[in-house]
């Protein structure tokens, strides 16, 4: 699963329509998030940064909810925007969700565990472990 980064409002506009989870590496405005899901239609979840998620008007969530988009809070540590735009989420960290899953092991104690062990936000833990399509 890649997680597309952006880095500024000028990359917005040039986004593929077919993203579906993108991740804010600078405080978007109101304006940069309608813009975003104008341009992206199939968005499905849009992670932000604890301290910029504080941020967001409860006018935007309510947008976010109309549209079907979740709005999580995460980060993609260590990734360098100048070797690649997108945050790739390791494949073993998938199989490690999947095989959690047939165990039969809740959702919320699998996103704690593999957001401590990982990179990744429970937030996004979650909604991998959700998506019906896991790669």
């Amino acid at each position: 699963m890649k997680i597309r980064v952006i880095s500024s409002r000028n990359e917005i506009l040039s986004l593929n329509p077919n993203e579906k989870v993108v991740h804010f590496a600078f405080r978007p405005s109101n304006k940069d998030i309608f813009l975003l899901v104008e341009t992206c239609p199939k968005l499905e979840v849009i992670q932000l940064p604890k301290s910029y998620i504080r941020t967001v008007s409860r006018a935007i969530e309510m947008f976010l909810e109309m549209q079907k988009v979740q709005f999580i809070e995460g980060d993609v540590w260590g990734h360098r925007k100048d070797i690649n735009e997108y945050y790739t989420v390791p494949s073993s960290i998938i199989s490690k969700i999947r095989s959690m899953k047939a165990e039969g092991i809740p959702s919320e104690k699998i996103a704690e565990k593999v957001a401590h062990e990982s990179k990744l936000g429970p937030g996004m833990v979650s909604y991998i472990l959700n998506k019906k399509d896991l790669e």
